[in-house]
């Protein structure tokens, strides 16, 4: 009798043991947000300093766009895990159609920071570019 008892709570020990495996493996597939991180479009705004006037602009990610005399390619964007502090950043490459220097091939190449654009300004005359969203 005390045998069986020995047995069966072994059986019990091994499948509890396993369903917590299964749980544990689906729990983190549904809360890994991994595949939520990268996205396809990226929304910018674009603000005319002359006019006064600003537009949003949705790139998608590796197509050039022309805004007046601006081109502007998203290459790749991301959004931060976090959900306290959303984080949005691009590879953004904007060249200026009307400049004559050839040396000059793009106004802006780099990595844009939604919450901050001071890291590596948007330097132009007449144009201002900031990041507002990707999915």
């Amino acid at each position: 009798m005390l045998l069986k008892r020995n047995i069966s709570l072994g059986k019990m020990k091994i499948k509890l043991f396993v369903f917590l495996i299964v749980f544990t493996f689906l729990a983190y597939q549904q809360t890994n947000p991994s595949e939520n991180l990268q996205g396809n479009f990226t929304n910018i705004k674009v603000l005319d300093k002359i006019s006064s006037k600003n537009l949003l602009i949705q790139l998608k990610n590796g197509e050039e766009t022309r805004y007046k005399d601006l081109l502007i390619k998203s290459m790749k964007c991301t959004n931060s895990q976090f959900d306290d502090n959303p984080e949005i950043t691009a590879y953004i490459q904007v060249r200026d159609l009307n400049s004559k220097n050839k040396n000059d091939v793009y106004v802006f190449n780099g990595w844009m920071f939604s919450s901050s654009p001071s890291i590596k300004p948007f330097d132009h005359p007449v144009y201002d570019i900031w990041l507002v969203a990707c999915y």
